[in-house]
């Protein structure tokens, strides 16, 4: 599995939606200038997240985006196989389940690619927007070059 940049841009960009989460709406070019994304490029992503549910806009002079759900509520999993697609580098769950009964021979490969799919899954499903927000923070304050959002 590979987080695409059009992936870790969106992740970026959930951040710092994260950190302003219940203040209001964060204007998109303030989210481009400081994360050195391409505005054009963002708008593309937050198109895909808001017809995948995760943001919500309001236009107008004052527009700009905001979580449709809590940071808690939103897993990293959900937005990689939104952007991105299956966690898996052969496909989803199934098509490997399929491969692993279908190879004979190589099944034994087809098995492990299913195990690094489910171990990546169970990692990227259990940590949320809130969460990565939070060790962000722990690593700031351990002096670490984490990066604090504040829009």
């Amino acid at each position: 599995m590979k987080i695409s940049h059009r992936g870790e841009y969106a992740l970026k960009c959930l951040m710092a939606l994260s950190f302003n989460y219940g203040k209001g709406v964060v204007q998109l070019r303030s989210i481009s200038e400081k994360e050195g994304i391409p505005y054009k490029f963002l708008e593309q992503i937050m198109i895909a997240l808001k017809q995948g549910g995760l943001v919500k806009s309001q236009k107008g002079k004052l527009g700009g985006y905001q979580l449709s759900r809590s940071p808690e509520e939103i897993s990293l999993g959900e937005v990689i196989r939104l952007i991105d697609g299956p966690l898996a580098p052969l496909g989803n769950e199934s098509e490997l389940k399929k491969l692993v009964k279908e190879r004979g021979r190589h099944s034994g490969l087809y098995a492990v690619l299913l195990d690094v799919r489910n171990a990546c899954s169970a990692i990227l499903d259990k940590q949320s927007l809130r969460d990565i927000c939070v060790k962000t923070i722990e690593l700031q304050e351990k002096g670490t070059e984490a990066y604090m959002y504040f829009i």
